[in-house]
């Protein structure tokens, strides 16, 4: 497999897929980042055979990896070792413990709100409001705060 270059490369954490194959939006992922990765311990946390555009690539530096599971779990672990190890040019994740460990490495990151917010932008969703909507409904905790924040950057 050829890697990706930096300027287009874009790993992913569970949650994000979890949430968006929830509410029947996980292609918006291919529409908005065309080169998706996820390590393994991404694709094993999922739990679903990952479609063919969505990359699982190994992380090669192991000892970054054990360093990061010191405070959190292995999939944000290896999620965030390889958006460094590649130069990624953004990291999807979460968890706020996470996302903060990311930027101290670095790392440019965006959450799932930032993903809808990103294809009703790029015009690959019409509204925002059903997707998140669509996610509470299935389960996925989203503040009022960033859920009504969310709305007001979509315009809507």
């Amino acid at each position: 497999m050829t890697l990706p270059t930096p300027s287009n490369a874009t790993v992913c954490n569970s949650s994000c897929l979890i949430a968006l194959e929830a509410t029947a939006h996980l292609d918006l992922l291919q529409h908005v980042y065309q080169t998706v990765l996820i390590p393994p311990a991404v694709a094993s946390e999922w739990g679903t055979l990952p479609p063919q555009w969505l990359l699982v690539q190994p992380v090669i530096n192991q000892p970054l990896v054990q360093a990061l599971r010191l405070q959190l779990g292995r999939g944000e672990s290896e999620a965030i070792a390889l958006a460094v190890e590649i130069g990624a040019s953004r990291l999807i994740l979460d968890d706020r413990r996470a996302r903060r460990i990311a930027r101290n490495l670095g790392v440019p990151i965006t959450g799932t709100v930032g993903v809808d917010l990103r294809a009703k932008q790029l015009g690959v969703i019409p509204l925002v409001r059903p997707v998140l909507d669509a996610m509470r409904v299935a389960g996925l905790w989203l503040s009022d705060a960033v859920y009504q924040q969310a709305l007001q950057l979509a315009g809507e």
